[in-house]
């Protein structure tokens, strides 16, 4: 895909506020979308389920299925008890339990 599509896709269910205002039922649109949203964490950092909570709300209201598909979608990780969340692949520096 290139990056003009890429745009067209995030155009058609992001406002320009960066808020979602649909979830995209296409797998290949959902991720994009996802890999979106992913970027408003930083890499190496953990976060606790309330800081990923508040994040995801300020752009979409069911901030819990967004939530589930970062991690369906393995963009996010988290610890098994669900305190804990990180950016896939990288090493959260912040945070002492166990990893799922």
């Amino acid at each position: 895909m290139d990056e003009k599509e890429k745009q067209k896709i995030l155009s058609l269910y992001l406002l320009e506020d960066g808020t979602i205002k649909t979830i995209p039922s296409k797998d290949k649109r959902k991720r994009i979308i996802l890999q979106e949203v992913v970027q408003r964490f930083e890499k190496q950092r953990s976060y606790r389920e309330t800081e990923v909570n508040d994040i995801l709300q300020s752009i979409y209201a069911d901030f819990s299925y967004l939530r589930r598909l970062l991690i369906d979608y393995q963009l996010l990780e988290r610890t098994r008890d669900g305190q804990w969340y990180w950016v896939k692949d990288t090493q959260p520096l912040e945070r002492s339990e166990g990893v799922c």
